[in-house]
């Protein structure tokens, strides 16, 4: 197994993007997500938000492969 971290970008360019969508899918779930430090947020929020980070994205995709 890798020592590198799981929290980096594989395209170092889209680290603000990513970013940028995080802020806006925690707003939208209202989990008061700030840049820094989040340790006063439950491992629920944070999951909350990764998790519909990824189900957007994945939907976002399934579009595109159907030509929408």
């Amino acid at each position: 197994m890798s020592n590198s971290s799981s929290n980096t970008t594989n395209v170092p360019e889209a680290r603000e993007a990513m970013d940028k969508f995080k802020m806006e899918v925690a707003s939208e779930l209202g989990v008061p997500l700030t840049n820094g430090y989040n340790g006063n947020l439950t491992s629920a929020q944070n999951g909350s938000v990764g998790g519909y980070m990824v189900k957007k994205m994945i939907e976002a995709q399934e579009k595109q492969m159907a030509g929408k």
